[in-house]
């Protein structure tokens, strides 16, 4: 039998439209304020079973003393993983500037940059010039471009202490978080009315298994591209094969994010050819031969059988889905896309279908 549409069945609907439409521009408008407890929350929910199990494997009954200890383990190893790179590319990067010097001194020596500089005034710079230089317009016209440059200057410096801020801030949410993580992730369903109770605890208890699956498979993901990038950099003698491959498979577990290996994969190919003679456009060639055979066998065999199994989505589906979260929600948006399209796909059905 289908529900008779009311008048006040209407206005009700408008209504939780209006709402929700509100509550989302009411989100958006405070997103700055938000984002940093949201952030808190994500690491929060992703450090809580290594605290749980310091706790009450490790036999470290006081909840601070097991957040401490497991920040510092976090960190500890997020610092060694940055140890085994940054250091190794500094040095390269040193090597790199002097072998460059010998090749900037040769084609562009003090005595041509001289000379040029010399003709360069003889022929620009002459009484007129340096008069027009101290007119008073000009004074005015570098006063103001100081002032500017100045205010940047202010403006940037505002801009990291802001950046230091959110991050204490960030840590500061993620410490109480995690002191409450139960009372909060089971208290919260109280501040529900008691009819809507077991629809919102449903709703929760999908996304978090949601979650639980995606990071599960994501990181599973991102071990096995770190191996198989390190293998194959450890086949073409690529230097910190092992380091640098890892490094690649940590950034993997972020959708994309895996881009940014291509910078430190440049500058060691560009010391490699300088070290050994070899050709440049060789070297970097067969890395991204390595690029292009880890994302292929990730594309077309890890993601669908891993992914495509534990979230149940088609590869299409996932990478529609990584678009569609990441433009909506930006750099978030591309760590809960596939937990959330996998609720809503399940609601879908669920609600809509009737299945």
């Amino acid at each position: 039998m289908e529900k008779k549409i009311t008048f006040d069945s209407f206005i009700r609907d408008v209504t939780i439209v209006l709402l929700l439409v509100g509550i989302g521009l009411f989100v958006k408008r405070l997103s700055s304020v938000l984002l940093p407890f949201a952030i808190a929350w994500l690491l929060a929910y992703m450090l809580y079973p290594l605290v749980r199990f310091l706790q009450y494997r490790c036999r470290l009954r006081n909840r601070v003393v097991s957040i401490v200890v497991a920040l510092v383990l976090v960190l500890s190893a997020l610092t060694g993983m940055l140890w085994l790179i940054v250091p190794p590319l500094i040095d390269e990067g040193a090597k790199l500037s002097g072998y460059v010097s010998p090749i900037a001194q040769q084609y562009l020596g003090e005595s041509r940059i001289t000379e040029s500089l010399s003709r360069y005034v003889e022929r620009f710079v002459n009484e007129n010039t340096i008069v027009s230089l101290i007119q008073q317009d000009n004074v005015r016209d570098a006063i103001q471009t100081g002032i500017a440059q100045l205010w940047n200057l202010v403006t940037q410096t505002l801009g990291y202490i802001a950046g230091i801020f959110t991050v204490f801030v960030v840590f500061l949410y993620l410490f109480f978080i995690l002191l409450d993580y139960e009372k909060i992730s089971e208290g919260w369903v109280k501040l529900i009315p008691a009819e809507k109770r077991p629809f919102a605890a449903q709703l929760a208890s999908d996304v978090e298994r949601g979650m639980n699956s995606y990071f599960r498979g994501q990181s599973l993901i991102a071990f096995i591209v770190g191996i198989l990038f390190s293998i194959g950099f450890l086949i073409i003698d690529f230097p910190l094969a092992i380091g640098l491959g890892l490094f690649i498979g940590l950034l993997n577990l972020v959708p994309y994010l895996q881009l940014i290996g291509f910078i430190p994969t440049i500058v060691l190919a560009l010391m490699k050819s300088l070290e050994t003679g070899q050709n440049f456009w060789v070297i970097i060639l067969m890395a991204l031969a390595v690029f292009a055979v880890v994302q292929t066998i990730q594309d077309m065999y890890l993601t669908p059988r891993i992914m495509g199994k534990v979230m149940g989505l088609n590869p299409a589906v996932i990478l529609l889905s990584l678009s569609v979260w990441g433009a909506l929600l930006g750099f978030i948006g591309l760590i809960v896309a596939l937990p959330l399209t996998t609720l809503c796909l399940s609601y879908y059905r669920r609600f809509v279908l009737k299945e």
